[in-house]
């Protein structure tokens, strides 16, 4: 008898403990992320400070933003390739070599070969599709040496490294090819924005799928059993996602079109400036395109047999292949995404610069791995997020633009952004064996 009560008096001192969760358990707190929001937070706080006020400005949150745009996009790929053990050294140089083959097709080969002037529309259509698939081919020919040839993806990568930065160059003779359509302009950020109202309505439209999908993921959990955050938790998370939306949205919308420039677009419609009129730039449709990669991503990540895939395949390797998956197919497939978000960043990029130069993309393989390494993706593969990535790409554009405006030279502020990048892949390390993960 005297064993049963202690057994019972055991079992009951130990139910307190198995069902005691901590508040971040409790509230479902990814860790990292948190980490990640505290340090873009310390960043523009001290830069802010720094500045006097000039970095949280809506021009400077507006510049930012846009620049954020073409890194953000090659680190979701990049998520994808490290998640399956691999990696990319040559984005930067498929961006330049997508860039080149897309500025010549437009300003000279096509409307050579149509006999149509610089600006026609389907000219700009067809060099967009031409360069997409050019970007989705270089890619999938880096999967197929590395997935059917077996060569390691860094060997592949650092060699197409030094060839697409030179087959770059060949493509322009060495020279800057100037881009001035407007159409081309649009995609760029500063020529291509939505204005208040479209912007504000862009906002509305986010914040109501932002509560619908958080809802609807509680109500899918609550109907499977698993358990969900209190209430309160849910509400304040959608407030704070909600509250984030239109405050940038209504930030860009602070940010006035400078009265030269009102003047030449009113003149380039054989108008005149009406007295006291005024515009701002609001979203610029290069974020927007960001937003529905991001999106597009994610779902393929959560909701799709690719992206499951990819995650048992960089999870473990030799079981991925023995259940069925065609590991080497699905590495051609990867890097050909990579290579099609490349080209996609590269139209981006040069319609921001207005120009094609044979410096395009330079050092652009650094800050994408380190987006999504700074992100939370794991050199050892089998985990990562989109939305990380992003906010990686976000931290690492607020710092360099941070260290800019106050006067640190652009070598020091690569030295801090490799320093960055070691110090993400340090503490990935040490968080990964207190949380007694060994892959």
């Amino acid at each position: 008898m005297s064993d049963i009560k202690d057994n019972s008096a055991a079992s009951s001192d130990m139910e307190p403990t198995l069902t005691k969760r901590s508040l971040l358990d409790t509230l479902e707190i990814d860790v990292r992320l948190l980490g990640m929001l505290a340090a873009f937070l310390a960043i523009v706080v001290i830069f802010t400070i720094w500045t006097g006020g000039v970095f949280i400005r809506p021009r400077n949150i507006f510049n930012i933003t846009v620049q954020t745009v073409p890194v953000a996009i090659m680190a979701c790929g990049m998520v994808f390739v490290i998640v399956m053990r691999h990696i990319d050294l040559s984005v930067g140089s498929l961006l330049a070599t997508c860039s080149a083959v897309m500025a010549m097709m437009q300003a000279y080969w096509l409307p050579s070969l149509f006999g149509l002037e610089y600006g026609n529309p389907f000219i700009l259509i067809l060099t967009i599709l031409i360069g997409l698939t050019v970007g989705t081919t270089m890619g999938a020919a880096t999967g197929w040496l590395v997935g059917y040839q077996l060569i390691p993806s860094f060997i592949v990568t650092l060699g197409g490294l030094f060839i697409w930065r030179n087959v770059n160059w060949f493509a322009t003779n060495g020279q800057s090819v100037s881009l001035r359509d407007p159409n081309l302009l649009m995609f760029g950020g500063t020529e291509g924005v939505l204005g208040a109202t479209a912007s504000y309505s862009v906002g509305i439209a986010a914040s109501i799928a932002a509560v619908y999908v958080i809802f609807a993921s509680r109500k899918n959990k609550l109907s499977h059993g698993f358990v969900v955050k209190p209430m309160w938790a849910e509400g304040a998370l959608t407030a704070i996602i909600v509250g984030t939306i239109m405050l940038f949205v209504h930030w860009l919308s602070l940010y006035e079109i400078p009265k030269g420039k009102l003047r030449r677009m009113f003149e380039a419609r054989g108008e005149v400036v009406p007295e006291g009129y005024t515009a701002v730039h609001g979203l610029p449709i290069s974020v927007l395109i960001l937003i529905l990669v991001a999106v597009v991503m994610t779902v393929v990540a959560s909701k799709t047999r690719f992206g499951r895939y990819i995650f048992a395949t960089g999870g473990n390797p030799d079981s991925a292949d023995l259940s069925g998956i065609n590991t080497r197919w699905l590495t051609v497939k990867v890097f050909a995404l990579m290579g099609f978000l490349c080209a996609l960043a590269a139209l981006i990029a040069q319609a921001r610069l207005q120009s094609h130069g044979n410096d395009i993309g330079m050092l652009e393989e650094l800050r994408v791995i380190a987006a999504a390494v700074i992100g939370g993706t794991a050199l050892a593969g089998g985990v990562g997020t989109i939305y990380g990535a992003v906010l990686g790409a976000l931290i690492m554009q607020s710092l360099q633009s941070g260290m800019a405006m106050v006067g640190v030279d652009t070598p020091f502020q690569n030295i801090v952004v490799g320093l960055v990048l070691i110090t993400a892949v340090w503490v990935d390390i040490i968080y990964r064996k207190r949380m007694g993960i060994t892959k």
